[in-house]
């Protein structure tokens, strides 16, 4: 990258046009020279230009790619890594690329391989909806939400500047960590809150739902997600998850021996210490996005 590179200066190219790089778009007009986009999808192509989200929008990856510099790949995670394969047949001249994918460590490792010209930074802003496609896309949905980076060894200074830039301009907040705590982190974080989600939506009874309030609708909302995403993640994060996933049959079952025997003054604890916590991690939501 040219010392002189900035955000104002890129030619910015989506791969992919869903949710998270259409919101990504809407929130970089005005702030870079030029957004164009790929998708493989028509209907979200010809969305993309009625709504004007991008310069030029296209099916064809070659003409989305023409003259970009900034390369960001907004796909599940697995079209993510299969995207970066493909880069190097497609694009010869120096181009930053960043990727939005919620899982880091296998796509760190394969931008490592790519070839010398690009300069990679991995990316995945910490907000988002359980109802995903370009039709939902928001330029708010990042405002004050954590934006996590991680670079390789050879992500160069320019490279770090512009990320922080483009975080900037979206309104998050930028956190810099490596692709093995990110992982870690939002095994925690944002993948475990889908499964219980998950696992509490196929437990409810059916013949209850007449009773289904605010709280179940709040608490199953993670369930809505679409698996084309989510099994992505659950894939190529399946370690740390594991063990978070252990983690919480150790407290579960904890909680249910307790009610089981009466054991009322140590279930009490717990749920007294479980209300504390929460308070805890609603301050940090009220600055911050969620998963």
């Amino acid at each position: 990258m040219e010392p002189d590179f900035s955000l104002s200066k890129a030619r910015i190219a989506f791969i992919g046009l869903g949710l998270m790089g259409g919101s990504l778009a809407l929130a970089l007009r005005g702030h870079c020279a030029r957004v164009q986009a790929y998708d493989p999808d028509g209907e979200t192509v010809r969305l993309a230009r009625q709504r004007q989200i991008v310069e030029r929008a296209s099916q064809n990856l070659a003409e989305a790619l023409e003259e970009a510099d900034f390369i960001i790949l907004a796909a599940p995670v697995c079209a993510i890594l299969d995207g970066l394969k493909a880069l190097g047949d497609q694009v010869h001249g120096g181009a930053m690329v960043m990727d939005l994918g919620s899982t880091k460590v296998e796509i760190m490792n394969a931008m490592r391989e790519l070839p010398p010209h690009f300069d990679p930074i991995g990316g995945h802003p910490m907000c988002g909806k359980e109802t995903l496609g370009l039709e939902n896309a928001e330029a708010g949905i990042f405002r004050g939400a954590p934006f996590a980076l991680t670079p390789v060894e050879r992500t160069s200074k320019v490279a770090k500047r512009v990320a922080e830039e483009l975080v900037e301009a979206s309104g998050a907040q930028p956190l810099w960590l490596d692709a093995e705590t990110h992982d870690r982190w939002t095994a925690a974080t944002s993948h475990l809150p889908y499964l219980v989600a998950a696992a509490l939506t196929l437990a409810v009874p059916a013949e209850s739902l007449p009773m289904a309030g605010s709280g179940l609708r709040r608490t199953t909302r993670l369930a809505a997600t679409h698996p084309d995403m989510m099994l992505d993640v659950l894939k190529t994060n399946r370690e740390n998850l594991l063990v978070m996933m252990k983690s919480l049959r150790t407290q579960f079952d904890q909680i249910e021996e307790w009610l089981a025997n009466g054991a009322y003054e140590d279930l009490y604890r717990v749920l007294l210490l479980s209300a504390q916590k929460q308070r805890v991690i609603a301050g940090r939501r009220a600055g911050g996005g969620e998963a």
